[in-house]
């Protein structure tokens, strides 16, 4: 062995300096992520972005993915297909956007009543309350959580409401009568259940546990009311694809697919109004030509 220090090669030595310097990197990189661990935790939603402190992770198409970045709403009037409002947050998801996008669409177009078409991420029982009581009618299908027709078994769609009785028909000609109300996440929730279940000849296809309960949100007419919007308009979807998916694929055509140019929020919300800005001249041309385009806009100017 102490031949082999002796006569062991330049090379060795300098690779076993390089180790022990990475091995001095690694220690200081497991401080800083300790460092970070502790910062997560004075975070009131526990992310921490080092690139951009105001990026937040949004989530995207793939199961248990995210993208850290910036959360684009806009309003599209479908006539024109001209942007109308816009936001940049950066709230992970779309439940809280669809009345405060809907009445800024409403307010920019001078209209005291509006339709407003969503997809199923922005569901939200308290928004769709709140645009019906701003006068908008929001057309949108509903989120699909329960896994009961999957397993083959009824859900909630089978169970008939009957609004005189405050009762529901259930599927074997039985009454779900209410037996309750309680409180969940500030709603007002009303349950219903048959005293028939236990003995119900099809309870295998309804049920595992003793009882069906059914829940009824004290505003369900308003849910409702949405859904039979959607069902007397089957190409809702197909409507909102050609307006407000055309405008972000131009978007992301003229940007490059997830990049923004600036950081913090004031400035990406700044960068986005200029990209609608552009967005919106150059259809108004398109629509009217540039020189009434010209006109439209001495006239306003003056």
């Amino acid at each position: 062995m102490e031949t082999a220090d002796r006569t062991q090669p330049a090379e060795l030595e300098a690779k076993t300096t390089r180790l022990q310097e990475k091995i001095v990197q690694l220690r200081g990189q497991m401080r800083r992520l300790e460092q970070i661990k502790e910062e997560l935790k004075t975070q009131p939603d526990g992310q921490l972005s080092l690139s951009d402190p105001d990026a937040r992770s949004m989530a995207t198409s793939g199961r248990g993915s995210g993208m850290v970045g910036y959360n684009v709403q806009v309003a599209v009037d479908a006539r024109h297909h001209l942007i109308v409002a816009h936001e940049v947050t950066n709230s992970g998801h779309d439940r809280a956007q669809l009345s405060p996008m809907a009445q800024a669409a409403r307010d920019a177009m001078g209209k005291s009543r509006l339709k407003a078409i969503a997809d199923r991420g922005y569901y939200s029982g308290l928004q769709i309350k709140a645009c019906a009581d701003a006068g908008i009618a929001a057309i949108l299908p509903k989120t699909t959580t329960s896994s009961a027709r999957f397993h083959g078994r009824f859900d909630r769609a089978d169970f008939i409401y009957i609004a005189r009785d405050d009762e529901y028909l259930c599927p074997a000609g039985q009454r779900a009568i209410y037996r309750m109300t309680g409180e969940e996440h500030g709603m007002q929730l009303h349950r219903y259940w048959s005293s028939a279940c236990p003995r119900c000849a099809i309870k295998s296809q309804c049920t595992p546990s003793d009882y069906r309960r059914i829940t009824r949100w004290e505003h369900e007419s308003v849910l409702e009311a949405a859904q039979q919007r959607l069902d007397r308009m089957p190409d809702a979807m197909m409507v909102r694809r050609r307006t407000v998916e055309h405008v972000f694929g131009t978007f992301k055509h003229w940007m490059g697919y997830t990049h923004f140019l600036t950081r913090r929020l004031p400035n990406v919300s700044t960068e986005m109004s200029l990209h609608v800005l552009a967005y919106n001249l150059k259809r108004v041309i398109a629509i009217l030509g540039f020189s009434r385009t010209m006109r439209a806009m001495r006239l306003v100017g003056a």
